[in-house]
C-alpha cells in the first residue's frame, strides 16, 4: 500500500511538473475582491494557493479592491453606498473611508496573512512611488471615481526582481493632488499590460461566463475575442461581467498572454485553474 501512495505523490508531482516548466519565471496579476473576502476560511485558502504558486518560481502581483468592507464602514458612519451602473459614487467624505478601508485595514490584513506564510510582501496603493495616476472618470468634480492614466511598473519590477509580491490597494493620485478610487479590476488590467504579464487571473463571486448565468454547468471554459463579441450581442455576457471581460481583453490587446474569470468561492481555485488540465473557470485569449 505504501508503494501505491507513493507512486500516486510521484504522479501528482509528474502532472505539476509541465505547468512549473512553462511557468516558472513569469508573471501572474491576480485580482481578489468583493464578497469572496469576507469569508475567512476561504481567504486564507487563496493565501495558500499564492503562497504555492510563489514557492515555484512565479512572479506575483496581488491588486486588491474590498467593496463590503468599505460599505461597512459607510454604514458605521451612516453615510449610505451610492451606485451608478456598478461604479460606486464616490465624494470626498466616502473617498477618505475607501483609502481607510483599503490602503490602511485591507492591503494590511493581506500583507500580513502572506507574511505568515513565509511569503515576504509589501502593501501599496496608487499613491506610492506615482504607482498609479488618475484623472477623473466622470465630468462631475465631486465624483472621485478614477481613470489609470500611466503605470509607473519601476517599484514593482523592483520589488519582484528582488522576490517580492506586490500588494497593491486600487487606489490612485492624480496631478490635480487628488486621490481617485480606481476599479481594481481596472488596476489590476493596466498593471499586467505595464508588465506584459503571463496571465491576468480575476477571482470572482461567479463562476466564469455562463450560457445561463443561473445554471453554473453551462460555463464556457475557453474564449476568444470572436466569441466574446457574439456573446456581448446576444446579450450572454451581460450587466457586471460586461467590465470583467473587457478588462481581459484589454489586457489581451496589451499583450498579456490569456486572461481567467474564476469562481474565488471555490477552495484552492487559483491552484485548480492554472495547474489542471479542466481548469474551473473561463479562460479568454484573443
Amino acid at each position: 500500500m505504501s508503494k501505491n501512495l507513493n507512486f500516486d505523490r510521484f504522479a501528482f508531482i509528474s502532472d505539476l511538473f509541465p505547468f512549473i516548466q512553462k511557468y516558472v519565471g513569469s508573471t501572474f496579476i491576480i485580482k481578489y475582491g468583493g464578497s469572496v473576502m469576507q469569508d475567512e476560511f476561504l481567504k486564507y485558502k487563496v493565501i495558500e494557493d499564492i503562497a504555492f504558486l510563489y514557492s515555484l518560481g512565479i512572479k506575483i502581483i496581488l491588486v486588491h479592491g474590498g467593496g463590503p468592507f468599505i460599505n461597512q464602514w459607510l454604514s458605521k458612519l451612516n453615510i449610505q453606498p451610492r451606485f451608478d451602473n456598478g461604479i460606486r459614487l464616490t465624494d470626498r467624505s466616502t473617498m477618505e473611508i475607501v483609502e481607510m478601508v483599503l490602503v490602511g485595514q485591507v492591503n494590511k490584513d493581506l500583507v500580513n496573512l502572506l507574511n505568515q506564510n513565509t511569503v515576504p510582501a509589501i502593501g501599496l496603493c496608487g499613491k506610492d512611488s506615482n504607482l498609479i495616476m488618475a484623472s477623473p472618470l466622470f465630468n462631475k468634480s465631486e465624483n472621485l471615481v478614477g481613470k489609470i492614466d500611466s503605470i509607473n511598473n519601476k517599484i514593482l519590477n523592483l520589488l519582484l526582481n528582488n522576490n517580492y509580491i506586490p500588494v497593491i490597494a486600487s487606489v490612485a493620485s492624480g496631478l490635480d493632488n487628488q486621490t481617485y478610487n480606481v476599479n481594481a479590476d481596472t488596476v489590476a488590467g493596466a498593471i499586467a499590460q505595464s508588465l506584459k504579464a503571463e496571465k491576468l487571473i480575476l477571482l470572482t463571486d461567479t463562476p466564469g461566463v455562463m450560457l445561463d448565468i443561473n445554471d453554473s454547468s453551462s460555463l464556457i471554459k475557453n474564449l476568444n475575442f470572436s466569441d466574446v463579441q457574439r456573446l456581448k450581442q446576444n446579450l450572454v455576457i451581460s450587466g457586471g461581467m460586461i467590465p470583467k471581460v473587457d478588462c481581459c481583453i484589454n489586457a489581451l490587446n496589451g499583450h498579456v498572454k490569456s486572461t481567467h474569470i474564476i469562481d474565488g468561492r471555490i477552495k484552492n481555485a487559483l491552484l485548480h485553474e492554472l495547474l489542471t488540465l479542466d481548469r474551473i473557470g473561463s479562460r479568454i485569449v484573443l
